[in-house]
């Protein structure tokens, strides 16, 4: 059996935030106090779960530092961008998600992460209002600029690998236009002619990242590499990319209960959902134009799992709606309400209800996503994977696949699972046995 090869996670790993607000500093002080042995790394799949390797008495079951060889938590070098001046102590005590006796352990790192200043435009997140921003004549520039942050931060804390990964405010929605996003010339064009309307900040980001061979994770429901154009620059680079908006409360609870319905052959009437949110994400998704790129995001997910061209006795008329609602008493503690009208045994007279009251810590749900993310994407490149990894979309919201050649993306969180394990499985030289049916 021919194995991939992995290259070892030699020397520092490099990562590199867009945004230093809850979810960063949340998976910051987590990853500090872990690496310390003083913290539990709860929903981190890379630290905490065991996968099978081998069939029969060679069957082993091991946890994936065992079989590939990913970055120790100890060889991260932490950095980030942010639009406000706060170190990450000083944000991680305003977020007010982690208490200040699991912040405190390591003040003296926390402080040492001192934001860049920002690649931001207001009108792409109209409700944020910040000043330790990038001042640049065109696109180009900002992009250059971030560049040349990228290789500072590389060079000044030693390391030999980044990853750079998009955990900041979701932008409004922008349409894939052919004529900017479909090749890596056009975009480039457009960013020395500074089009604003079709390059926004995150895509600066993108492409700096890419530029400078890092790998990208998008943590939000922007559109920014989900496009030809970025595709083709990661092809280019050998750059692997993940994306996109990570996968924590309300629709990870979708891609769980829609795979139930599909397996015992249920069908769905409508789908009506809404969240309560009061951080600054959930006042970011107060204003339309931010909520459409989220409402995309989240609507999309249903359709692939209840295929209503497989089975439209029981799909083919799903009313599905989504709301998000800021709410400032709660913070980052989300509240997710859903219900669902099912059917089944004649017909939809005989109509059945299930209700879900999902409570739970947005960003203590994120942050192990970022974690492993990073470690994917560097374990990804180190691997000599490039451009969309699919495998990775078992922490994604609205996975990327490319679109331009009919592929649909995969929304079950099971079938996810098994492409995540098999691709684990590669790179560790064992055989890919699990199938998706």
């Amino acid at each position: 059996m021919e194995s991939k090869l992995v290259k070892p996670a030699d020397g520092k790993l490099g990562v590199l935030c867009v945004g230093l607000g809850a979810v960063s500093t949340t998976f910051i002080v987590g990853t500090l106090m872990c690496r310390k042995g003083m913290g539990l790394p709860g929903g981190s799949i890379t630290q905490m779960a065991k996968i099978r390797v081998g069939r029969g008495q060679e069957k082993q079951y091991k946890k994936i530092g065992e079989i590939v060889p990913l970055a120790d938590l100890k060889d991260l070098e932490i950095g980030a961008w942010d639009i406000f001046t706060d170190t990450a102590y000083e944000s991680a005590l305003h977020a007010e998600v982690l208490k200040p006796h699991d912040i405190e352990p390591v003040k003296d790192e926390l402080q040492k992460i001192v934001p860049m200043t920002a690649a931001f435009d207001p009108t792409y997140v109209s409700r944020l209002h910040g000043s330790h921003v990038k001042t640049a004549g065109s696109r180009w520039e900002l992009a250059e600029q971030l560049r040349e942050d990228i290789r500072r931060f590389k060079a000044e804390h030693n390391c030999s690998r980044i990853v750079v990964i998009w955990a900041a405010s979701t932008e409004k929605y922008i349409p894939y236009d052919e004529t900017v996003h479909k090749s890596l010339a056009d975009l480039e064009a457009a960013m020395k002619a500074d089009d604003r309307e079709h390059i926004s900040p995150s895509m600066c980001y993108a492409y700096a990242a890419i530029a400078e061979g890092a790998p990208f994770v998008m943590g939000a429901p922007n559109l920014c590499i989900d496009i030809p154009a970025m595709w083709e620059f990661a092809d280019k680079q050998n750059v692997p990319l993940a994306g996109k908006d990570f996968k924590t409360g309300q629709t990870l609870m979708k891609t769980v209960l829609a795979p139930m319905l599909r397996t015992r052959c249920l069908g769905l009437a409508g789908w009506f959902s809404t969240n309560i949110l009061g951080n600054r994400d959930g006042e970011v998704l107060d204003a339309p134009e931010n909520f459409k790129t989220k409402e995309v995001s989240k609507l999309s997910v249903i359709d692939t799992i209840l295929d209503k061209d497989e089975q439209p006795d029981l799909y083919s008329d799903i009313f599905h709606k989504v709301r998000i609602n800021y709410y400032p008493p709660r913070g980052d503690n989300k509240e997710g309400w859903d219900n669902l009208d099912i059917f089944g045994w004649m017909g939809r007279e005989y109509g059945m209800q299930i209700k879900i009251d999902f409570l739970c810590r947005d960003s203590i749900l994120a942050a192990p996503l970022m974690l492993d993310l990073v470690l994917c994407a560097d374990l990804a490149a180190r691997a000599g994977r490039k451009g969309i990894q699919t495998w990775m979309s078992f922490y994604l919201k609205s996975p990327m696949h490319d679109y331009t050649r009919g592929i649909a993306p995969v929304h079950d969180l099971f079938q996810q699972y098994v492409m995540f394990k098999n691709a684990i499985r590669e790179m560790g030289g064992y055989e890919a046995d699990e199938e998706i049916d």
